[in-house]
């Protein structure tokens, strides 16, 4: 087992035995996740630990994006039960990159990409190329994107 899914297995131990309802119930989804992916495909595998990391980004970036839409519909006790969920999640992931972090690595990116010729929107591709291996797991792609376009345009 590796070892971040194990220190999931163990966190969710040690909810249950506090009554830790939110915590518990989240790291179950979680790892309901976890299991799925492995068992998903062909024939059933073991995830390493970046791909154990990409599923609890990609649950942790459901419930931003549920709690978003439970606020615009108006269902704030919701929104805030999976903003909650989503701080949960937030705890096993690496810390994200700040702002002044990011553009300076977008920024660096945009640079290294027009030496190479690419110019205008056009490059967005070539930047993101760059940039998306030094910051995996780090940033939200949409933040990076964003970034991105606003130095080209600029």
């Amino acid at each position: 087992m590796t070892t971040l899914k194990s220190r999931l297995t163990d966190d969710l131990t040690a909810a249950i035995k506090e009554r830790d309802e939110l915590r518990s119930s989240t790291l179950r989804l979680a790892l309901t996740a976890i299991a799925y992916e492995e068992t998903a495909g062909k024939e059933a595998r073991e995830l390493s630990d970046d791909e154990v990391q990409k599923v609890v980004a990609r649950e942790a970036k459901k419930r931003r994006e549920a709690a978003d839409a439970f606020d615009k519909g108006g269902r704030a006790e919701q929104a805030e039960r999976e903003r909650a969920e989503g701080e949960v999640l937030a705890q096993y992931l690496p810390q994200q990159l700040g702002d002044e972090e990011l553009a300076a690595i977008v920024a660096e990116a945009v640079a290294e990409a027009k030496a190479g010729g690419a110019e205008g929107p056009k490059a967005m591709g070539a930047v993101m190329k760059i940039v998306s291996p030094k910051v995996a797991g780090r940033a939200e792609g949409g933040r990076v994107a964003g970034l991105v376009k606003r130095a080209l345009a600029g």
